[in-house]
């Protein structure tokens, strides 16, 4: 899968987020574009437990789990 490196360029990870299985893993700058905001509050929320921890992936690789975003992202059926 070829991902763009230019600013402002959407990842092919987003782009394809629904296709992808949950045992994939996507970078930061997909998990700011699923949310909506920055690389700081990213970490900010992955604090305050809001957002699942990365995983370490090797010394300079972390990214995150799909399905674990998924359930993080789908509205509460529980309080509906």
């Amino acid at each position: 899968m070829e991902q763009s490196t230019s600013q402002g360029a959407i990842p092919d990870a987003l782009k394809n987020f629904d296709s992808l299985p949950d045992s994939a893993n996507v970078r930061q700058p997909v998990v700011q574009a699923l949310i909506g905001c920055s690389a700081a509050t990213v970490w900010r929320m992955v604090k305050r437990g809001a957002l699942p921890a990365p995983r370490k992936l090797s010394e300079r690789v972390t990214a995150w789990n799909v399905g674990d975003l998924r359930k993080m992202l789908a509205p509460d059926l529980e309080a509906a």
